[in-house]
């Protein structure tokens, strides 16, 4: 350490309670770090590349598949790496840095997530106007606010974390520099940056959620006044892999961050934030591929005309 008050780097415990046991974790979390990856990776292409799939809807998606990669490259290459040494550190910098990008990313995805919610209610209570109230102008908008609100809130978040007094050792127990571990190792008083995590709080997951909510209000009601069964299945149809996402998302995070204080339980944010942070990016492509009709089509098409390449050659 290079002073009481600022550490030159941390101690990252991650998953030292397993001893010599934890490196039998590394091909597991390899694995699902992969699928993440490549998972999003593909719905990524499929947006840009098969015009199917230029349409708002498809537009959010391709951003939040995105924002899935960022997380997971954020916090789980450390992760893995850790896992294989004996002694964990990161640098006081490296771990400013990445508290930066993880919560930056993370409250983006919320806000996308809104953003799809907003889509399918346009798209479900107000057809004739679809295409004007989401334009590719609209989007774009919704989109490049949900990138940069987040980005902007997090620099005075991170310049308050920089100026602690960390007197209490620098050991995180955690995998990466998650917010409640950090703020532990603080003597500084920390009430009032606890309580401006809880207004961000908030602002981009409370109020993200609140719009998804009334979204979806209206939407059931709108699809409840079809007339017809297969009218309302193919509505709800449109929705149902966004529903899980919200669900999956959410709820892991409200349990997590949307609470004022430090004095959470340590070790079972560690096993939440591991779920939403590799498990929840491996299984959100497929999620989203076997709930949607659209994209097993341009799957299928996609696959039919490799197959017709490799015939003809």
């Amino acid at each position: 350490m290079a002073n009481l008050s600022h550490p030159s780097e941390f101690i990252l415990l991650g998953f030292s309670t397993f001893g010599e046991l934890q490196v039998l974790l590394y091909g597991p979390f390899l694995v699902l770090y992969l699928l993440a990856f490549m998972g999003n990776a593909i719905i990524i292409a499929m947006v840009l590349i098969d015009a199917h799939l230029h349409t708002p809807m498809y537009f959010f998606l391709g951003n939040f598949a995105l924002l899935e990669i960022l997380v997971t490259m954020t916090a789980v290459p450390k992760m893995l790496s850790d896992l294989l040494v004996s002694t964990k550190t990161i640098s006081f910098t490296a771990c400013m840095v990445q508290f930066y990008f993880y919560f930056s990313f993370g409250s983006t995805s919320f806000l996308i997530l809104a953003d799809m919610a907003l889509d399918r209610f346009v798209a479900i209570c107000h057809p004739l106007r679809y295409g004007t109230l989401m334009s590719g102008a609209v989007c774009t908008h919704l989109a490049g606010a949900a990138w940069a609100a987040p980005f902007l809130a997090m620099v005075p978040t991170v310049l308050s974390r920089v100026q602690l007094s960390y007197c209490r050792g620098n050991i995180i127990n955690h995998f990466f520099c998650d917010n409640a571990p950090l703020l532990q190792l603080a003597c500084s008083d920390t009430s009032l940056l606890e309580f401006w995590d809880f207004i961000l709080s908030l602002a981009f997951v409370l109020t993200s959620f609140l719009v998804t909510l009334v979204s979806y209000g209206y939407i059931v009601t709108t699809v409840l006044h079809i007339p017809s069964a297969s009218g309302r299945q193919k509505a709800f149809s449109t929705c149902s892999s966004h529903l899980i996402l919200v669900f999956i998302g959410y709820s892991s995070t409200i349990f997590v961050y949307v609470r004022p204080g430090k004095a959470h339980s340590v070790e079972l944010n560690k096993m939440v934030v591991l779920v939403t942070s590799i498990l929840t990016p491996a299984l959100n492509p497929f999620i989203l591929t076997f709930r949607n009709e659209t994209v097993k089509t341009v799957i299928r098409g996609q696959m039919q005309r490799l197959k017709d390449l490799k015939n003809s050659a």
